[in-house]
């Protein structure tokens, strides 16, 4: 997987609002610089076929990415040395009229605004890419990459808790 350019992400975010797609996350935002669990979403499969993967890009300034293991799955993570830069949930497989959710722990950038997390959907030999950035503040785009909005630290209670 390419990773998306951090320039590249500010600039087509910069007057966007998170977008819902099939991959989804929760929760919407979160205090920069913060260990956060987020929850990824997949809400169905890939037509009639059931979800057998489910992979993530880790955008840069995210310093840590640890998988939480599901049962009947396995994890893969490609890492740059230092953090992991993707993940990958394989098995299941998650039929086409269940959801689930694949769950992750990050340590935020300091940085703030929206960080898109582009996703994989593979349903056997079909894949879907949830990796498309709202052009400007109104546009939706067809399979929008799961965003969260990274908000400046408001208190000393928004410290790091982990």
């Amino acid at each position: 997987m390419e990773l998306l350019k951090s320039a590249t992400v500010a600039a087509a975010l910069a007057a966007s609002t998170p977008a819902v797609g099939h991959v989804s996350v929760h929760p919407p935002s979160a205090a920069a610089g913060a260990y956060q669990v987020l929850r990824f979403g997949v809400g169905h499969g890939c037509g009639d076929q059931a979800t057998t993967a489910v992979s993530l890009e880790i955008p840069a300034g995210v310093s840590v990415a640890r998988p939480q293991p599901k049962p009947g799955w396995t994890l893969e993570t490609v890492s740059d040395g230092e953090s992991a830069r993707a993940i990958t949930w394989r098995g299941g497989p998650l039929p086409t009229d269940q959801f689930d959710e694949f769950v992750l722990l990050v340590r935020l950038p300091e940085a703030s605004g929206p960080l898109a997390f582009p996703a994989r959907q593979s349903c056997g030999p079909v894949e879907t890419l949830w990796n498309e950035l709202p052009a400007n503040g109104t546009s939706r785009p067809k399979r929008p990459a799961p965003i969260i909005d990274v908000q400046r630290k408001t208190s000393p209670s928004d410290d790091d808790q982990h």
